[in-house]
């Protein structure tokens, strides 16, 4: 499909920068960065696939050409922020402790992030359970291969135990991903402090040789 309203794509550019033609903001950011929008200030329920495009300043058709339906649009959009922040949360070393403090950093930024909040508080529950809980998507698939990667780097400095790395990763995963799941249930009992201090010493409980 084709629209006379389509605006230019410039493939290759990047979220976030501005000034420049070749630095402007991507269609697919632009759409992306417009359902992230409505989903945090209208909600996942009423975040409709028009609209999106409305805020985005493009047609309904430049939306389609990319994703099916708003469920695709959330998924990408989950993929894209969960990966950045796992790019922001830079490796201190290449041993357990470091291991464990990057992944509870990374589990802390997801917890607060505004559209995995507004998924998680959202009371739908099909999605809730199609993009955390049943989905093995681009993102997890992501944090499955960093998770991998630095249980490898601990295994060779000795400071975590033995064992398939992706096997370690999985489970590493579904432990941080249950804390940040469960964080607004059990917050009135495990305060900031001592939730970071508890899914430290848990990972390293379960890492350590």
């Amino acid at each position: 499909m084709s629209s006379s309203n389509d605006e230019p794509e410039t493939p290759g550019q990047t979220r976030g920068d501005t000034g420049q033609a070749s630095g402007a903001r991507s269609t697919d950011d632009a759409i992306l960065d417009a359902a992230a929008d409505l989903i945090v200030h209208l909600g996942v329920r009423r975040t409709q696939l028009a609209e999106i495009a409305r805020r985005a300043g493009v047609s309904r058709p430049t939306v389609y050409r990319r994703w099916p339906d708003v469920r695709a649009v959330i998924g990408a959009l989950l993929t894209r922020e969960i990966l950045a922040t796992l790019e922001e949360a830079v490796p201190t070393g290449r041993d357990r402790e470091a291991f464990v403090e990057r992944t509870v950093e990374i589990a802390v930024r997801l917890r607060d992030h505004p559209v995995i909040g507004a998924l998680l508080r959202s009371d739908d529950s099909d999605l809730l359970l199609e993009y955390v809980v049943e989905r093995l998507g681009a993102s997890q698939r992501g944090l499955l291969e960093a998770l991998r990667t630095g249980i490898e780097q601990g295994q060779a400095h000795g400071s975590i135990r033995a064992g398939e790395p992706l096997e370690l990763a999985a489970m590493v995963l579904l432990i941080a991903q249950s804390t940040v799941q469960s964080h607004r249930m059990v917050a009135s009992l495990l305060p900031e402090a001592a939730w970071r201090r508890e899914l430290a010493r848990a990972l390293n409980g379960y890492l350590a040789p």
